[in-house]
């Protein structure tokens, strides 16, 4: 097995921008146009430079660029070592949809290589370069939009103090945390170095007016519904900015977003990334990869099919039952590597050294060959090539009842690769803390899609096929 070792959060690789204030507009507003300006301003000057003038393709080029790194990418709060991989990652993937949209249209011959060349390598070195400025002109851009702006906290229990200390260590905020208020006794009180207690409950409406507050952060338990509705209706007298600080299942939440059906405001707590428009992305990419992977494979499939015909008999294709999306029961499809077929209702994992398994099966297993064919599951609609790798149907009926949130993991299509395999996670798991940290991966990839994810998993899931052992 390989080891494992501890990982990020995919939020942490893959941070979002927040969409609450931090006070700093105009950084916001700089960092969105920053990238799609870099990019577009390095084409033309390449292609003055290079060709002589600025060509109609190259104006073409530039409002595709802009249009499909708009807005930018927030890159802040993160250290210099994060965004010079962020960059360059970013700029392989955009680099690389627009060489095969340049292909499949005929439109690259338009180019010149030279300047296309030139292009590549600079505007990734443009980008960083104006990152950096931006960094070292970041506190110049916050004083021109004058005095800090005045916030408080209600609430100074644990979630409370969490959200001070965020706030704090935040570079480049426009926030000033004035400090906590809180009707319950000092011993009651989650302790902080940062701020102190400012009053009682009662004393916050005038507080807010005198001291003309502009972010309020109500950071009461769900269960004080009728306090919070209370201060709520006191606060109406002002205009400050109010958030409120849920208490419950923070990290639990699988894409908590704000919704509202049929006019009624609601507050999805668990919910598929899926819905709307990212289904579309995540359907459309699924295709096309898939069907780019399986012209590009397709001798080693026959090869693959010929040498298990010719080890043992018994089928090629393996059909295994799994639980695909919603919890329904799916067919999925891999290369036979054992000598027997099992998938009833107690399987037995895979070990090293395993008598069932073939000769060709122990070098299709080890190089995860023995999968190839769920490329075909994901062109059929049942599987996508990222997502929770699919477990056999009795384990899946063993885990449910001994890992919390396991069944989470199917309110989307399995995958053939995943953020838990890309971390360690991938082969047998002897132990109940191993599945339960698969798990945890699983949903930490729910809670943070992202296409970008997806293209991460999938880079990363090459170059960990050609050096890892895990499987057997």
């Amino acid at each position: 097995m390989a080891e494992v070792h501890p990982t990020f959060s995919a939020s942490t690789v893959f941070a979002r921008n927040a969409p609450v204030p931090l006070g700093n507009n105009m950084l916001r507003a700089v960092e969105a146009i920053l990238d799609p300006a870099i990019l577009t301003l390095s084409l033309w000057l390449v292609s003055i430079a290079i060709v002589g003038e600025l060509r109609p393709p190259y104006l073409i080029l530039a409002v595709i660029v802009f249009s499909i790194t708009f807005p930018g990418t927030s890159r802040l709060q993160t250290s210099k070592k994060l965004l010079i991989f962020n960059v360059l990652y970013s700029w392989f993937w955009v680099a690389l949809l627009l060489f095969f949209l340049g292909l499949a249209t005929g439109y690259i011959a338009e180019f010149s290589n030279e300047a296309l060349i030139t292009w590549l390598w600079v505007a990734p070195l443009s980008q960083i370069g104006a990152q950096l400025a931006l960094r070292s002109a970041a506190p110049y851009l916050l004083m021109l939009q004058g005095p800090p702006q005045r916030a408080i906290i209600v609430g100074m229990n644990e979630q409370g103090v969490a959200l001070a200390t965020r706030i704090h260590e935040t570079r480049y905020s426009k926030i000033a945390l004035s400090g906590f208020f809180d009707d319950r006794s000092q011993s009651r009180l989650y302790q902080t170095e940062h701020n102190s207690l400012l009053g009682r409950l009662r004393e916050l409406p005038q507080f807010v007016k005198e001291n003309r507050i502009q972010f309020i952060y109500l950071s009461l338990p769900m269960a004080s519904q009728p306090r919070i509705l209370h201060i709520l209706d006191e606060l109406k007298d002002t205009t400050a900015s109010i958030y409120f600080v849920p208490d419950m299942f923070i990290t639990d939440l699988i894409q908590g977003r704000s919704d509202s059906v049929c006019g009624t405001p609601v507050i999805s707590v668990c919910e598929s990334p899926f819905t709307g428009s990212n289904g579309i992305v995540k359907r459309a990419s699924d295709i096309i990869l898939s069907l780019i992977i399986l012209t590009l494979i397709s001798p080693l499939l026959l090869l693959i099919a010929a040498g298990i015909r010719l080890d043992s008999p018994g089928p090629i294709i393996f059909k295994q039952r799994r639980y695909g999306l919603d919890g329904e029961e799916i067919l999925v499809y891999k290369f036979r590597s054992m000598r027997v077929c099992e998938d009833g209702d107690t399987i037995r994992q895979a070990e090293k050294g395993d008598s069932r398994i073939t000769r060709i099966g122990a070098f299709l297993r080890k190089n995860s060959l023995d999968e190839l064919p769920q490329f075909v599951n994901v062109l059929q609609g049942r599987m996508s090539i990222v997502g929770p790798r699919p477990h056999a149907v009795a384990h899946n009926e063993i885990y449910r009842n001994l890992i919390k949130g396991y069944m989470i993991r199917h309110k989307v299509k399995p995958g053939i690769t995943g953020w838990a395999q890309v971390n360690g996670y991938r082969g047998e798991t002897r132990t109940l803390e191993k599945m339960q940290a698969r798990i945890d991966h699983d949903l930490d990839y729910l809670r943070n899609w992202s296409l970008r994810l997806d293209l991460h998993i999938i880079l990363k899931t090459v170059m960990l096929v050609l050096k890892d052992r895990a499987a057997y």
